[in-house]
């Protein structure tokens, strides 16, 4: 069954008329229909209102992020204080409140995620599209440093650039952003070099159209799903890197907060046997944060690419009575 098949019959499908709609309300029906990607954006807008609402949280509880309450936030013998009235979420190991420090750490981690997510994609992007129409040895050199990059240890790496530049924000930006963009660099150069090849590129050279404007105007918009599905689908793993980097002491320098880094503190003298919501909380942030951009990124691939959904019992034997 075609695409335009299928789009008209789940427009005429409640009332037997047929609508012309645009395809970024169809996009937005399938969207909605499909249950898992709608509970998983609802997370990432809360996390998203979580994280800009962080002052508004530290005001509530009436804590600051590094701030260190050791009177009410350790216990006679030194423990970190469990979930109570002044710390809905318990306080760590030196007395501060977890929650405020997770709203905050959110913060980090939704920056670190979109900023490196979207650099990488358009280096991705830019070399991929260039390898992809270039071909030859354009293709060969830019595959070959593909391969390069995605062959050198992300730990190793990470480890000597700290060494020398220091643990920092932008070097964890900037080391995701360097084993990231390969992945997206794959994918458009293979649609690239399928695309090339097309009539409708090969239509708009014998018109005299340039290799840039066949690139903007011709194959670019073609890559429009690729290119969203893969960028969401880079967030959470770039979420997961800087976490990896907060652990090991290589992203976010102390005693600002992050996720990996509220993780690493947990693990530290082993203050989690006795302390389970120092890794149970941030864990749980971290995990359904990927999880929800994940199911998310499954959910815009199926919308966005109709051809490559199933199509439901009932719009088939509509299909099969009209054949009649």
């Amino acid at each position: 069954m075609s695409a335009v098949t299928q789009n008209h019959l789940e427009n005429d499908e409640e009332n037997g008329a047929v609508v012309q709609r645009g395809p970024l309300e169809l996009t937005v029906r399938r969207l909605v229909r499909d249950r898992a990607s709608l509970v998983a954006a609802c997370f990432i807008v809360f996390l998203v209102a979580f994280a800009i609402g962080a002052p508004l949280v530290a005001d509530i509880t009436g804590h600051t992020a590094i701030e260190q309450y050791r009177k009410i936030g350790m216990s006679p013998m030194g423990l970190p204080v469990g979930p109570d009235h002044n710390f809905w979420l318990g306080a760590d190991h030196l007395g501060r409140d977890v929650l405020v420090r997770l709203a905050y750490g959110a913060r980090i981690s939704l920056i670190v995620g979109v900023v490196a997510s979207l650099a990488a994609a358009m280096i991705g992007i830019t070399i991929g599209t260039i390898s992809g129409y270039a071909g030859g040895k354009t293709d060969m050199v830019l595959s070959r440093i593909m391969d390069l990059v995605m062959s050198v240890p992300f730990l190793l790496c990470a480890l000597a650039l700290v060494s020398v530049f220091g643990p920092s924000l932008s070097l964890s930006i900037g080391v995701i952003v360097f084993f990231s963009w390969t992945t997206m660099g794959r994918v458009i150069r293979a649609e690239v070099t399928s695309l090339r090849r097309r009539e409708f590129v090969a239509a708009s050279r014998s018109l005299g159209a340039g290799p840039v404007s066949i690139i903007l105007r011709d194959i670019l918009p073609n890559l429009s799903v690729p290119i969203i599905v893969y960028t969401t689908m880079m967030i959470p793993t770039a979420i997961v890197f800087e976490a990896t980097l907060s652990f090991l002491g290589l992203g976010i320098v102390p005693p600002t907060p992050s996720w990996g880094g509220m993780l690493a503190d947990a693990s530290a003298n082993s203050i989690y046997l006795v302390a389970w919501w120092l890794v149970v909380f941030p864990g749980l942030a971290l995990l359904l944060t990927t999880l929800a951009f994940n199911i998310l990124g499954d959910g815009l691939r199926d919308a966005l690419d109709p051809k490559a959904r199933p199509v439901r019992k009932s719009l088939l034997k509509r299909l099969k009575k009209e054949a009649r």
